[in-house]
């Protein structure tokens, strides 16, 4: 039976990104927890929260680890939480999110273990294929910059649109250079993509929220992010000065293990990637 505390953005997201920030980013990190304590990761529910889950379940007690799972249902709580202490580490985002999430919001978070790859897909229950899409058709797009600058480059390479020369690390809707089918694009938080496809003609979707709403990357998807060469690996993070916490070397050695590589592999057959 799963042992993992839920938590809402409804509750949490409201004033996250002010809590604590202005108190807490000038102050060194903790370091004094001790290794026995339990280590309390953020992470968003599929597959974050699942494959620690499965650490948590089958490998920490034999590494001397003892986890506690939070799942979080934004993009935002879960580094502001690590921010200012309410968990040790973070499970869920890539590392240019990480980066501009820094950049944005003072905060000093760090990445300590490369885990995986969610392929960017785009998905439609009006149509079968990209190239069906309707002209003047709308296509949702998460909001968030990162999130938003990676979709449209995936729609770029998959012939849909193209963009600016030169604007691709931070592409908007208004860097798009040509658009053949005239299509309309709605900006809207990463968690609601899913949602949208029965009021828009199709959706870039993460590859978590895909999962998590029962459609599969792999089969389901008119197109599907390429795995060469990508940027856009998931992280474990923690807050800046707490990268050498035992507890935190254990979990990011167990996360990139040979174990975790097949349970990554046999449960998602081919929507999640290991990235190690």
């Amino acid at each position: 039976m799963r042992n993992t505390t839920k938590i809402t953005a409804a509750v949490l997201a409201t004033g996250a990104l002010t809590l604590g920030l202005t108190a807490c980013g000038s102050e060194k990190a903790d370091t004094k927890a001790k290794a026995s304590d339990p280590l309390v990761v953020a992470a968003t529910p599929v597959p974050h929260a699942e494959i620690l889950e499965y650490v948590k379940d089958h490998l920490a007690k034999k590494a001397g680890l003892k986890l506690e799972v939070k799942e979080f249902t934004d993009y935002v709580t879960p580094n502001t939480a690590t921010e200012d202490g309410s968990v040790d580490a973070n499970y869920f985002q890539t590392q240019p999110y990480l980066e501009d999430f820094n950049k944005k919001n003072g905060t000093h978070l760090a990445s300590v273990a490369t885990v995986h790859l969610e392929p960017l897909g785009l998905y439609s229950e009006k149509v079968e294929k990209a190239d069906d899409l309707k002209k003047g058709g709308t296509v949702a797009l998460p909001n968030d910059a990162d999130n938003e600058a990676r979709a449209l480059r995936f729609l770029a390479a998959s012939g849909i649109i193209t963009l600016k020369s030169g604007s691709e690390g931070t592409a908007t809707p208004q860097d798009i250079a040509k658009n053949p089918k005239d299509l309309q694009f709605k900006e809207i938080e990463a968690a609601q993509t899913p949602r949208s496809l029965k009021d828009v003609d199709a959706a870039v979707i993460n590859g978590n929220y895909a999962i998590g709403a029962g459609l599969s990357p792999a089969k389901d998807a008119l197109a599907l992010e390429s795995t060469k060469s990508n940027a856009y690996n998931n992280v474990l993070a923690v807050k800046q000065g707490n990268e050498k916490d035992p507890r935190v070397e254990k979990l990011a050695k167990l996360l990139t293990s040979p174990e975790v590589k097949k349970f990554i592999e046999d449960k998602y057959a081919g929507s999640v990637l290991p990235s190690f």
